[in-house]
């Protein structure tokens, strides 16, 4: 993955990543973007993106496997994420969704995450620890909450679907407390282009309604410009 592309993605929004796309496609109507509202631990961090990493919980009632199934699937499921090339994104899928009751993370599985490489997590479930979760990585959730309840882990390295948009391992994503996008693999090696050209196209009625004297003879002519320049 291009390092300049990846530096660019840190630095914009995910709406502007959506919007970019639709100028690199050439069209509006692209669809792979999350469709319910997230909870962001921290507002404040910068957007997350990389590949997708999946999984699958449970946690509102104990899982009627053995102890030690559950215990090794569990091991697995850090191996696994540990294996990421970076950069990558944890994306949970809790199966309890709309009456998600236990937190995956917290205090611990952010800081062990964070170690391990990951940039951040999307997850339609319960997050907690507000505080003390690691400095810097960014959980976007369905919810905050108190308990852990009897959260395991289902399942790993499987389509996921939160917030109303199917993930599938290795997926590029781009996130944050907007919410997240898949951004399709042709469009990867043009989205920084992409990205200037729709800023550009932007900043024609941008720039105008913040001189002094804007008023509507100037909207409507940067508007007429503006028109003529987005998707």
């Amino acid at each position: 993955m291009d390092q300049n592309l990846i530096d660019l993605l840190k630095r914009v929004d995910t709406p502007t990543v959506c919007n970019a796309i639709e100028v690199a496609q050439g069209k509006r109507g692209f669809d792979r973007f999350t469709r319910q509202t997230v909870l962001s631990a921290d507002p404040q961090l910068p957007a997350i993106c990389g590949r997708a990493r999946t999984a699958r919980i449970r946690a509102a009632a104990p899982p009627s496997e053995a102890a030690e199934v559950i215990r090794a699937r569990r091991m697995a499921y850090y191996k696994y994420m540990a294996e990421a090339l970076s950069p990558a994104i944890t994306v949970i899928e809790d199966l309890d969704w709309p009456d998600c009751i236990g937190a995956f993370w917290g205090e611990i599985n952010t800081t062990v995450h964070k170690g391990l490489g990951i940039a951040g997590v999307l997850t339609n479930g319960v997050m907690r620890d507000l505080g003390d979760l690691a400095p810097g990585f960014q959980v976007l959730a369905g919810s905050v909450g108190p308990s852990h309840g009897f959260v395991h882990v289902v399942d790993y390295d499987q389509p996921v679907e939160v917030f109303g948009l199917e993930i599938r391992p290795g997926d590029f994503i781009h996130a944050d407390r907007h919410g997240a996008v898949v951004v399709p693999e042709d469009v990867l090696p043009v989205l920084s282009g992409a990205i200037a050209k729709m800023q550009a196209s932007e900043s024609l009625i941008l720039d105008p309604a913040r001189e002094t004297g804007f008023d509507f003879a100037k909207f409507e002519e940067a508007w007429a410009d503006f028109e003529r320049a987005r998707v």
